[in-house]
């Protein structure tokens, strides 16, 4: 009884320490996708929408893409061509300098794999008019489905699912 016992604390600790190291090692595989996304994607996403990069923005968009709004009575789902259509004036009115627009996230639930990713958040959203110095700010509950394409990045769905308030803006810092 006394070896059966101890074979099976053994068995115990054994199992805690390889869970233990799957665990370590699947956080450092979710840190690594993170910094990988946050660099070729998210800050990518930023600087365009900074810069009026229309064409920058577009490229980290798969062709395919589809984007989901569900905001008020803004209720649609459409190929990601067409709302890149409807916000190119906007990148152009930053472009030029009629506007000064930024974007930033913050989430609260980042699931993937080395090749896809699945990120939940708040993304806000301000816009300058530089004449009038009008400025307004949006925060929006978000989805995005990214797949890795080589070692490019690509939103492949993104549903922007309601208005947020600034306080679960703050909430996720």
């Amino acid at each position: 009884m006394k070896y059966l016992i101890n074979f099976s604390y053994f068995v115990t600790l054994f199992f805690l320490f390889t869970i233990k190291g799957i665990s370590q090692n699947k956080t450092r595989q979710d840190s690594l996708r993170i910094a990988e996304i946050n660099k070729t994607y998210w800050n990518e996403i930023a600087r365009t929408v900074k810069e009026g990069d229309f064409k920058g923005y577009e490229v980290l968009c798969n062709p395919n893409a589809v984007l989901v709004v569900s905001i008020g009575n803004n209720k649609r789902s459409q190929p990601m061509t067409v709302a890149l259509e409807h916000w190119k004036p906007g990148f152009s009115n930053t472009k030029n300098g009629i506007t000064k627009d930024a974007v930033s996230f913050r989430f609260s639930q980042r699931i993937g794999s080395p090749t896809t990713a699945h990120e939940t958040g708040i993304f806000c959203f301000e816009s300058t008019n530089t004449a009038t110095q009008k400025a307004t700010k949006q925060y929006i509950h978000f989805e995005a489905l990214l797949l890795k394409h080589g070692e490019k990045w690509l939103v492949e769905m993104e549903y922007q699912k309601s208005l947020a308030t600034e306080e679960e803006w703050e909430a996720l810092k």
